[in-house]
């Protein structure tokens, strides 16, 4: 992907790396680290953020292959650039026992089925519904935020053993999510550093 980076981005990384070492990290989780932590001007998530780049280096192959993205929210679709997404809230009702975001995720599965990349940035209840369906995602941003259920939520996507980005504490939201997406979107392919 060929992207021009401004100078006002370019300086802002300058400035994150100085406070930040993330020089330690693998390539892809240092772009998502690096990116979230830009989005949200939050050094914190260098800590918070849970990931695994062999998950990442799949993830980042999926996305390139062409997977689809599904988001929670059309504010993490707005986050992310130079992608299509999909996003099933307009379509979706509350019902007993199921919110909106809830139905919003299993109507979204029902149009992409397995293998998409799934950007969770808003709704603990979305990511939850994800947790019941077989949806075999190549990668689930799983980073809601609030103070009911966004912790538990993101414990049990961690747990479940799917691919994923995700954090520890109630911070996340959509800008973060997209972000995390949006690091492995420009993160160049081999074919693109030939």
């Amino acid at each position: 992907m060929n992207r021009v980076v401004h100078p006002i981005e370019q300086e802002s990384y300058r400035r994150l790396r100085a406070r930040l070492d993330t020089s330690h990290l693998p390539p892809l989780t240092r772009a998502v680290v690096e990116r979230v932590v830009h989005s949200a001007a939050d050094l914190e998530y260098a800590t918070d953020l849970v990931t695994d780049e062999a998950d990442l280096v799949k993830a980042h192959a999926a996305l390139h292959a062409g997977a689809p993205v599904v988001v929670d929210v059309e504010m993490v679709a707005a986050g992310i650039t130079r992608r299509e997404t999909v996003c099933r809230l307009r379509d979706a009702e509350a019902g007993p026992g199921l919110t909106r975001s809830a139905h919003a995720i299993r109507l979204a599965y029902e149009q992409v089925g397995p293998g998409a990349l799934w950007v969770i940035g808003n709704a603990p209840t979305a990511l939850e519904e994800l947790l019941t369906l077989d949806a075999a995602p190549a990668l689930v941003v799983g980073l809601p935020v609030g103070f009911v259920g966004a912790v538990e939520s993101k414990a049990a996507l961690r747990e479940s053993g799917l691919p994923a980005v995700s954090n520890v504490s109630e911070k996340g939201g959509s800008a973060v999510a997209a972000a995390a997406l949006n690091a492995l979107l420009y993160h160049p392919t081999s074919e693109e550093t030939l």
